[in-house]
C-alpha cells in the first residue's frame, strides 16, 4: 500500500505540514509506504483549458499534456493506494496552489457525457485536512463546509470517498505582539494550541489509519 500527502500550504513546516505528518505515521502504522508532496516548491500552473485529454484519439486523452513540476506527482497519484490533501483555508477556499493542483488532477479524468463519468481506473481513498483561523462557531455561520464539500463530491465521483478533518481556531503567529492583529486573543490561541490541537494530530493519525485500511478493502 502506498498513500501519497500534498501539502498546499506555503507555510512548509506548520499547521496543515504537521497533521499531514500525523496521517502519514497513522497509514505507516498500518504497513503503508508514504510519500510526501510540498505544492509550493513546485512550479505549475492550474487547467490552461488546452482540452488534450478530450481529443478523440490523442495521445494525452484521460491525461494532462502539461509537462512541469506537477507531471510526476500526477502520476504518483495514479499509482497511489490512497491520497491526503491538505490546505489552509484563505477566504473560504483552498490555496490558489492546491485549487490549481486539483484542477490539474481532476479534469483530465472527467468525461464529458450525460453522467460527467470518470476514467480513472480504480477508487482512490482521499482525506482532506483544512486549517483555519476561524473557530468552530464561525465556520458554521459563514458556511465553509457548504463550499469546500462540493470539491469533495467531485472528487469521490472522480477519484473515490473522501473524508475530511476541518481543524479550526489555530495559532497562526510565533509571536503575536509582532502583527496587528487585535482579532484575536494570543492567550487564548496558545491555550487551544496546547490543549485542542494534540487531538487534532491524532485525528489525523486515525485518519491515516483509516484510509489505508479503506484502500485495502475497496475493490478496483
Amino acid at each position: 500500500m502506498k498513500i501519497l500527502a500534498v501539502n498546499g500550504s506555503p507555510r512548509k513546516n506548520c499547521n496543515t505540514a504537521t497533521l499531514l505528518k500525523h496521517a502519514l505515521q497513522g497509514a505507516a502504522m498500518q504497513g503503508a509506504e508514504t510519500e510526501w508532496v510540498q505544492l509550493y516548491s513546485c512550479n505549475y500552473k492550474g487547467c490552461s483549458s488546452c482540452f488534450a485529454c478530450k481529443l478523440k484519439g490523442g495521445k494525452s486523452y484521460g491525461h494532462c499534456a502539461w509537462k512541469d513540476d506537477l507531471t510526476p506527482i500526477l502520476k504518483q497519484i495514479a499509482e497511489a493506494d490512497a491520497l491526503l490533501i491538505g490546505s489552509p483555508i484563505y477566504f473560504g477556499d483552498v490555496t490558489g496552489a492546491t485549487r490549481s493542483f486539483l484542477e490539474r488532477l481532476l479534469f483530465p479524468y472527467t468525461v464529458y457525457d450525460t453522467n460527467y463519468s470518470t476514467l480513472f481506473s480504480k477508487k482512490l481513498p482521499v482525506g482532506f485536512i483544512y486549517t483555519m483561523n476561524v473557530d468552530e462557531q464561525t465556520l458554521a455561520a459563514v458556511g465553509y463546509k457548504d463550499y469546500l464539500t462540493l470539491t469533495e463530491k467531485t472528487v469521490e465521483r472522480i477519484l473515490g470517498p473522501a473524508t475530511s478533518l476541518y481543524v479550526t481556531d489555530t495559532y497562526q503567529f510565533s509571536d503575536y505582539s509582532r502583527y496587528i492583529a487585535p482579532r484575536f486573543n494570543e492567550a487564548e490561541k496558545a491555550s487551544r494550541r496546547k490543549e485542542e490541537f494534540p487531538r487534532d494530530c491524532q485525528k489525523a493519525f486515525d485518519m491515516g489509519r483509516t484510509l489505508i485500511h479503506q484502500a485495502s478493502t475497496l475493490v478496483p
